[in-house]
């Protein structure tokens, strides 16, 4: 049988097709197919969380007095002017004292902690945050006096472990503990009982936990304390604090904790 040059070109060329067909079909079986990516991550244990904090729209303004104290009742640290108050209708139950958010304005972003509550009033809505005049400098001119903005709750680079502060007037029969320095917004705080049982403390406006006993001779302590974030991770610690007495009332302490919480989204 004699082949022209044009048949054989036309059979090389099904050939090499149907070499394409059964090569894409491999590569079918041993390549999964591609799906859109979850908009969460799951950790171990099993933290389910969202793969980025949710960023929030709203204004920012600064105030002159922003030195690090405030409703939150942390202590005033002049040398960390990067500061800021949340709007009455975001704080809550002191839910967002000690986080960190990042805020993007016009001209460019800034970290800030939130220490301090922005008053009931028209001029601070929902997702307002009252700034440092430093903070401010960082994304829009001070001039503007107000901004438009969106911000996120994130989990900064913090040195050193989480800290316990004692309120001054605490004493074995009313106690009242606040963390500080935690990478993450504080969900709960519990304390073991003597009875060894977990109870959850209750939280106030002004940031301290709060722990009564209706018993003789009161609680000195050692205290098992127990904190979770808001994205599930847990913190146990033993603290002691050395100015608790049955004779008189604590003028207040801090004390440093062990631990650190891992970072979030």
């Amino acid at each position: 049988m004699r082949w022209s040059i044009r048949s054989v070109q036309l059979v090389s060329r099904r050939r090499f097709n149907l070499l394409l067909l059964c090569l894409a079909g491999l590569i079918a079986l041993f390549i999964p197919a591609v799906s859109a990516q979850p908009p969460y991550r799951i950790h171990l244990p099993l933290v389910v969380r969202p793969a980025q904090n949710p960023l929030l729209s709203g204004e920012a303004t600064y105030y002159l007095e922003a030195d690090g104290s405030g409703s939150c009742l942390f202590d005033p640290i002049p040398g960390d002017r990067m500061v800021a108050a949340i709007s009455y209708l975001n704080y809550g139950n002191a839910d967002y004292c000690g986080a960190y958010v990042e805020v993007f304005g016009p001209q460019g972003s800034v970290i800030v902690r939130i220490v301090d509550m922005c008053p009931d009033n028209p001029g601070c809505g929902l997702n307002h945050l009252d700034l440092s005049p430093e903070a401010f400098d960082r994304i829009a001119p001070r001039a503007w006096g107000r901004v438009p903005i969106t911000w996120r709750v994130i989990s900064p680079i913090l040195s050193g472990s989480v800290q316990f502060h004692l309120k001054a007037g605490s004493n074995p029969w009313w106690l009242a503990f606040q963390v500080r320095n935690h990478r993450n917004p504080i969900a709960k705080l519990e304390y073991l009982t003597p009875q060894n049982q977990w109870v959850q403390l209750s939280r106030t406006t002004y940031n301290y936990f709060i722990r009564e006993c209706k018993c003789a001779n009161g609680e000195t302590g050692p205290f098992t304390l127990r904190i979770t974030d808001i994205y599930g991770n847990v913190l146990t610690e033993i603290v002691q604090f050395t100015t608790l007495s049955r004779n008189s009332n604590s003028p207040g302490e801090l004390v440093n904790g062990s631990g650190q919480f891992p970072y979030g989204p």
